[in-house]
């Protein structure tokens, strides 16, 4: 089977075979070269040559002792070069086409270096595939002038803001002007004017936002004072169908990271609200980190930031485009989009179920079926998220309801079906129209641990498994269980969907941030504490090891929240600086493990003054088990395992002697016609599991075929 990424490390091989995606950008140099002190040229802003959009690129080239000249296309472009500290140059080549741009590097006498640059508009795609239409446009939203589809685009503004001596933010005509009441803020340990540049503008059709501290016009080539060298990278919330450009962004005006030197960036399309996708999110961010380092200079490294749906972005992220992020702090967390599917659409059925003939069961004996600290968890499910299973019951108010999907009226219309976004790698079913669904409850015997326990009888779990029903493509209720279409499982596995842990997040510094919902006046929220376990546990099964993974757990008050988050951003930045100065020749995954800071480890809040460290476990246990106890979810209390990645099980013929009770004569006819091909059998994988077949994955360009897609399978 081919690989779909190319990881090649060569200029050759990229010039003499079709590119699909390339891995770090080197070059080569003329015979006769000294070894050692070879001349390249690397691209900076976008370290996969083969990716570049927006017809610019910064680009190192070294060493740089004797005179060089670099030239783009042919055209000498040596000017746009400037001598760093270290004795590289460092340049912005602009004017590069679509496609194909040849750059090179020569000295005299006869040492020259060459690499090819694929240059993709700015609108993309580069990598995601077709682009999803209609596209509504939401520039307004931001100040933008208003915009057209299908790309959206607006022209870029820059505004200033400055930070109040009383901690709040203000809008400031005049950067170099110094109001009464600024702020100062703290950068390598020196007092800087807290006065902010924010740039708005459209890439990947997407509003995007970036912000720093000013001290004057930032350049690539000459890094700003008041900045840090870093970046924080946000990302949003949610999950849903898209079809629109979304009216927020992760959000990038923000104390804890300005106030500290750090740059932020973030665009809509990274906000999973208004996409869910986490394929399409890595190309809005890859793109407008691009722009970043092209207007601010190199990145020392970048932090993942945000939380629920943000925190899905920076795990999946990580794992199947490596590099983007180069340490994440997810929050609140869950693993990717298509794992928390199965116990969001068993609550729309047990709600359902709960409401007819299961009325009868307690309040007790509805938080065991649904294994949350709280029924109302899944109530809540029900209704914020199960929606966006739906035809059109999640459409965003920017799409006009004669746009929307009709049976009836309108069969082509938009279907606010948070899969959509998935349709590049999932497939349309061509019966329906709509997107294949990995979505299956086949064998899944609901309330199973609940009657070991003996919370629920026999005949309670008889007539749950026999009445449950299912949702139809169109998220309607109907009698029949739900079955996953095979080619959507197959492409799940294969492209990483479902987060095996396996790929880049191995090798990806992990601060778990788990603010307890759970519990503590919070029963009624979806965002529970297992989550943070299940990809624990997927990290632990793939690498032998979770060290890179730290779960930090603090109560929803505004002063353990903002105490975590300082000590969490403060302890990625040393881990990543430690990362980043070991020169050693271990690889990445123990240069993670073995430059972990000393105080950072499992643990957890008590006060906002009091931080405990211990090694967090499932089930919960400790001074942090008693603070913060972990309960399960609808498919743990069927019988799945933990790590929760099991989207259709295969299945072992029903045995009554597997439970602890006894069912009459009627109560066993209706369990074998509840499941006719038997039930799960979690001890196997999953049917389609398998290994992922490789990182960088890239759904095509389909505008100017640039960027080639991935062999079939």
């Amino acid at each position: 089977m081919a690989n779909r990424a190319v990881r090649s490390s060569t200029l050759v091989a990229a010039l003499t075979a079709p590119v699909l995606l390339l891995g770090t950008a080197t070059a080569v140099a003329a015979p006769g070269f000294p070894p050692g002190r070879q001349l390249t040229i690397e691209t900076v802003s976008n370290p996969r040559p083969a990716l570049v959009s927006g017809g610019q690129v910064l680009v190192r080239v070294v060493p740089a002792e004797k005179r060089v000249t670099v030239s783009a296309n042919g055209h000498d472009v040596t000017s746009s070069f400037h001598g760093q500290p270290d004795g590289s140059l460092l340049g912005l080549v602009t004017g590069l086409r679509d496609g194909a741009n040849d750059l090179s590097a020569r000295t005299s006498p006869g040492q020259w270096a060459h690499l090819r640059v694929i240059n993709h508009p700015i609108t993309g795609p580069v990598f995601s595939g077709a682009q999803q239409l209609p596209f509504y446009c939401e520039t307004t939203a931001f100040g933008l002038p208003a915009a057209s589809q299908p790309f959206c685009g607006a022209p870029t503004q820059v505004s200033y803001q400055y930070r109040t001596t009383a901690g709040a933010f203000a809008p400031l005509a005049d950067p170099a002007a110094r109001p009464a009441d600024l702020a100062t803020a703290t950068v390598g340990g020196h007092a800087v004017p807290y006065v902010v540049r924010v740039e708005h503008g459209t890439i990947d059709r997407a509003v995007y936002e970036m912000a720093a501290l000013y001290d004057g016009e930032p350049s690539p080539v000459a890094p700003e004072g008041g900045w840090n060298g870093k970046l924080v990278y946000t990302f949003g919330g949610g999950c849903n169908a898209g079809y629109h450009q979304g009216s927020s962004t992760g959000g990038v005006v923000n104390d804890l990271f300005l106030a500290r030197g750090y740059a932020v960036a973030s665009s809509t399309l990274n906000v999973l609200d208004n996409n869910c996708s986490p394929i399409i999110s890595a190309e809005a961010a890859m793109m407008v980190k691009e722009h970043f380092v092209e207007t601010y200079g190199p990145v020392a490294h970048t932090i993942g930031w945000g939380g629920s749906g943000g925190a899905i972005q920076q795990y999946d992220i990580a794992e199947n485009y490596p590099g983007i992020v180069d340490g994440i702090i997810p929050g609140v967390s869950f693993p990717d989009p298509l794992s928390t599917g199965g116990p969001v659409s068993d609550c729309r059925l047990l709600e359902r179920y709960f409401a007819g003939p299961g009325a009868s069961f307690t309040a007790a004996q509805r938080q065991a079926v649904a294994g949350f600290g709280s029924y109302d968890t899944c109530v809540s499910w029900d209704k914020t998220f199960a929606s966006r299973a739906t035809a059109t019951g999640s459409c965003n108010a920017a799409i006009p309801v004669a746009a929307r999907w009709d049976p009836v009226t309108n069969p082509r219309g938009v279907k606010c079906n948070s899969n959509e976004q998935l349709v590049n790698q999932l497939g349309r079913d061509p019966k329906t129209g709509f997107v294949r669904s990995p979505l299956d409850t086949t064998g899944v015997q609901y309330g199973l641990s609940a009657l070991k326990a003996g919370t629920i009888t026999a005949a309670q779990f008889v007539d749950l498994n026999a009445a449950i029903g299912g949702l139809d493509y169109t998220g309607t209720p109907v009698p029949q269980r739900i079955a996953a279409d095979p080619k959507a499982l197959d492409a799940v596995y294969a492209d990483d969907l479902v987060n095996s842990a396996s790929q880049g997040l191995r090798e990806t510094p992990i601060i778990d941030q788990r603010t307890d919902l759970d519990f503590a006046g919070f029963g009624n929220d979806i965002h529970t504490t297992e989550w943070s376990y299940v990809m624990r546990q997927r990290l632990l099964r793939a690498n032998g090891t979770a060290g890179n993974q730290v779960i930090i757990e603090n109560h929803p008050t505004a002063a353990e929240a903002g105490a975590a988050s300082a000590y969490e951003l403060d302890a990625m930045d040393r881990w990543l600086t430690a990362i980043d100065a070991d020169r050693s020749h271990r690889g990445r995954q123990q240069k993670v493990l073995a430059n972990r800071p000393g105080d950072l480890g499992d643990g957890c809040y008590l006060s906002a003054a009091s931080r405990i460290t211990e090694k967090l476990t499932y089930p919960a246990s400790g001074q942090c088990g008693a603070q913060y106890p972990v309960a399960a979810n609808t498919r743990m209390v069927a019988g799945e395992g933990l790590a929760l990645d099991v989207l259709k099980c295969r299945l072992k013929p029903l045995d009554f002697r597997d439970y602890p009770v006894a069912f009459t004569a009627a109560d066993r006819q209706r369990l074998r016609a509840a499941f006719p091909g038997g039930v799960c059998d979690y001890r196997r994988p999953g049917v389609g599991q398998r290994p992922p077949i490789g990182t960088w994955l890239s759904y095509g360009d389909e505008r100017t075929g640039t960027t080639s897609p991935t062999p079939p399978r």
